[in-house]
């Protein structure tokens, strides 16, 4: 089955779409080599989203992704603040900053009417969803300017859900892949599985196309994901190191070093597990707990703590999102990673 039939794509390669680490620019050149470039767009004001949505308007005529998350925004515990302030402290202390000054903040904002408004006017070719789908109004209104909807599913489960609810295609999102795990019908990472097991289940199950995302980083893994069934491939720590992404220096620098070879899952920096290398905060407290508030109200407390780091020329407080695979992360223009990832496509 095609996925993009009705589409001007010549490439089954999809950049993943990464928040905090690119913006418009990556989506142009992606989308202008071939490939479905993307525009994450859940950290993003209506006004900025509008503004990068013109500038990808402006800089190519062919399609491109634009996401969002579709979380629930959960209901502030000051107990569990307070022991997640509690747990930062001495860092805090550490760079003479006042953890009792910190101002209560999301950083993440779900998909909702004003989102939908704001796209409307660009309607773009694709949408794609990372937790869940957002209420099935939001889903039919997105799917009735002719736009395809993609949604991550980690498990079987997820991607029949995600399915009986108007997914047009399911990412499976294995547990290898950078960032963020799209997981949402249980919050237990024992039920992640690896890309290679994942797909073919999740293939046999549904009967929308299937895209494969996580540690595929060259042609063999594109070749290997695609006779397993995935119709595409969805990319993302492979662009990290790409001119066009506004990833930092800090974070570029351990991408290409062997410190990038240990990652984990990690919900000290959202509140919800997603993969990056391993930093001393993950180190200390743990990658994994129940220290950290539910996710997205962690971020709050970290960000003038990383920002004291970082401009201290240390990443000991960020998180370098990154996937089990950054062999092929190199400074190289985005073109150049889509057709190197699609030469694993060729007959």
């Amino acid at each position: 089955m095609s996925l993009f039939s009705s589409l001007d794509i010549e490439l089954p390669i999809l950049q993943a779409p990464m928040a905090g680490v690119q913006d418009s620019e990556l989506a142009i050149a992606v989308s202008q080599a071939g490939g479905l470039g993307a525009l994450p767009c859940a950290m993003l004001a209506p006004d900025v989203m509008t503004e990068e949505l013109q500038r990808i308007r402006q800089g190519t005529t062919r399609p491109f992704n634009v996401n969002f998350f579709c979380h629930v925004p959960p209901a502030p515990d000051a107990a569990q603040l307070k022991r997640w302030h509690q747990a930062l402290a001495p860092y805090y202390a550490e760079y003479g900053l006042d953890i009792e000054k910190v101002e209560p903040g999301a950083g993440r904002r779900p998909f909702d009417t004003a989102a939908c408004d704001a796209l409307e006017p660009f309607r773009p070719e694709v949408v794609s969803f990372h937790f869940g789908l957002p209420e099935p109004a939001l889903v039919e209104r997105v799917k009735g300017w002719g736009a395809l909807v993609l949604a991550s599913a980690t498990t079987v489960e997820e991607a029949l859900w995600l399915q009986a609810r108007g997914a047009d295609a399911i990412i499976a999102q294995g547990v290898e892949a950078g960032g963020h795990r799209g997981m949402f019908l249980s919050a237990d990472v024992t039920t992640q599985l690896g890309t290679f097991a994942l797909v073919p289940q999740i293939v046999s199950a549904v009967s929308v196309p299937v895209i494969a995302a996580g540690g595929i980083a060259d042609a063999q893994g594109v070749r290997a994901a695609m006779a397993l069934g995935a119709t595409a491939v969805q990319a993302g720590t492979a662009f990290l190191c790409c001119p066009e992404a506004t990833t930092s220096a800090l974070h570029r620098q351990t991408l290409q070093s062997d410190a990038a070879r240990h990652t984990a899952l990690t919900n000290l920096y959202t509140g919800r597990p997603a993969r990056g290398i391993m930093t001393r905060l993950m180190l200390e407290l743990g990658p994994l707990g129940d220290v950290a508030p539910p996710f997205p109200l962690a971020t709050a407390a970290i960000g003038p703590l990383r920002s004291a780091a970082e401009t201290a020329g240390c990443s000991d407080f960020s998180p370098l999102w990154a996937g089990q695979n950054a062999s092929t992360c190199r400074t190289q223009p985005a073109a150049d990673v889509v057709r190197a990832l699609a030469a694993g496509a060729l007959p």
